[in-house]
């Protein structure tokens, strides 16, 4: 029997044999030094819910996920790129994508709330600035370092009991190799990052060995010693991590996107009853300046295919009433097709929420197609006021001292 190791001498001795892969982690601090406000509270019980975070990086065109088929605006907007065949029914005026069967279903079934031209005030067209807005809860004068994620950890996490500490799960854990700004925080938490797909090899990295060479280090001190067990705290996590991954036998068929293989990995983590309350995972390639036709359909097709997967394999599980899946993308487009084929950055757009505990159905206002060319939507619901809805009735924190002050929430939970 494969047992983790416990100890660092147990670790050096067992991974030798090159065992363990060194994938690209992410913690501010090993788990012996996490704090926060509630230190000492007991850990997260295992069945509190689960936010899992869907990042849609380039900006989604909300007008062809959403589709206001019935106002000839829409199509005056888009003489090319306006959508009229295969659509599906959402209501009188709108309708989803026609790649967008899989949501579709979960719509129909009610586990699938559909927030409609979502934004905020004064709205910045950078890729970089929007999603850092997002990412902060910030408005867009005010700039910030922590995520409201990593607030939230801050705020509402508690440490592992003294005897436990060196077995503590990520607080949270995010598929890619960067952290997302959503995590960042004042205090020290175990975060953990791990890839899409493939075992966690490390190869013959330069970096790696002078980890190797840390890790069999005897007497050592200060700043040395806090790496050494950080190093140590991260090797067990993924191996721990690892075995869950392989061992994990799926109750849907997932296709073979990056995206659903970043889902499929959060699903057997979620499965083993890890204690990690937040996941965040991303599709890229939303930037449809050009061939939008073809591109949006082939991303939100893998989006709607992966996310329905997902939630059936939560149902199987029987750990589908813990878990809620949000969408988010910095930006939509512009409401005017451009000369490419494509759209421009824009302002507001759809979000999804996903879960068997979600109030399905369409909410908020439809955007008003009432403006000019060049002109840009005007959003109708506060991003802010999801975030808050997510955190007073979802994680059960205060969201006024998380974001700062009090938004109106949006009743999807």
């Amino acid at each position: 029997m494969n047992t983790l190791p416990l100890t660092r001498r147990e670790f050096i001795r067992r991974s030798a044999g090159g065992g363990l892969g060194f994938l690209a982690f992410s913690s501010f601090a090993p788990s012996f030094l996490a704090q926060s406000a509630m230190a000492q509270a007991p850990g997260p019980e295992r069945d509190r819910s689960i936010l899992v975070i869907i990042q849609l990086a380039g900006g989604n065109d909300g007008l062809n996920t959403v589709v206001p088929h019935t106002d000839d605006r829409y199509y005056n907007l888009r003489p090319s790129l306006g959508l009229r065949e295969g659509l599906l029914h959402l209501n009188d005026d709108l309708a989803l994508h026609p790649a967008c069967k899989e949501l579709h279903r979960l719509y129909d079934n009610g586990n699938l709330s559909i927030i409609q031209n979502v934004g905020y005030p004064n709205p910045n067209r950078s890729h970089f600035r929007s999603t850092e807005i997002w990412e902060t809860a910030s408005d867009s004068e005010s700039f910030k370092r922590e995520g409201w994620l990593g607030s939230y950890l801050d705020n509402a996490c508690a440490g592992s009991p003294e005897e436990d500490k060196n077995n503590q799960d990520p607080a949270a854990v995010h598929v890619g190799d960067m952290i997302p700004q959503s995590f960042l925080s004042e205090q020290s938490h175990s975060l953990f990052g791990m890839k899409p797909r493939g075992r966690f090899d490390r190869g013959n990295d330069p970096a790696d060995l002078a980890y190797e060479k840390l890790l069999e280090a005897d007497h050592i001190e200060g700043n040395a010693t806090y790496l050494q067990q950080t190093m140590m705290n991260t090797l067990v996590t993924e191996r721990r991590v690892e075995q869950i991954i392989a061992k994990y036998k799926a109750q849907a068929d997932y296709p073979g996107t990056t995206l659903a293989q970043s889902l499929k990995r959060v699903a057997a983590l979620i499965h083993a009853n890890m204690e990690t309350r937040v996941y965040y995972v991303s599709q890229g390639g939303y930037d449809t300046h050009a061939n939008q036709l073809q591109n949006h359909q082939r991303l939100l097709g893998e989006l709607s295919a992966a996310m329905h997967a997902f939630q059936s394999d939560l149902n199987a599980h029987k750990k589908d009433d813990q878990v809620l899946t949000m969408t988010f993308s910095e930006f939509g487009r512009r409401p005017a097709e451009n000369g490419s084929q494509g759209t421009d950055h824009g302002t507001a757009a759809p979000l999804f929420v996903m879960g068997s505990k979600v109030n399905g159905g369409l909410l908020g206002n439809a955007p008003d197609l009432g403006i000019s060319e060049k002109e840009d939507l005007k959003f109708s619901t506060d991003f802010r006021g999801i975030y808050s809805s997510v955190l007073d009735k979802w994680l059960e924190a205060d969201s006024a001292q998380i974001l700062g002050e009090k938004f109106a929430h949006v009743p999807f939970v």
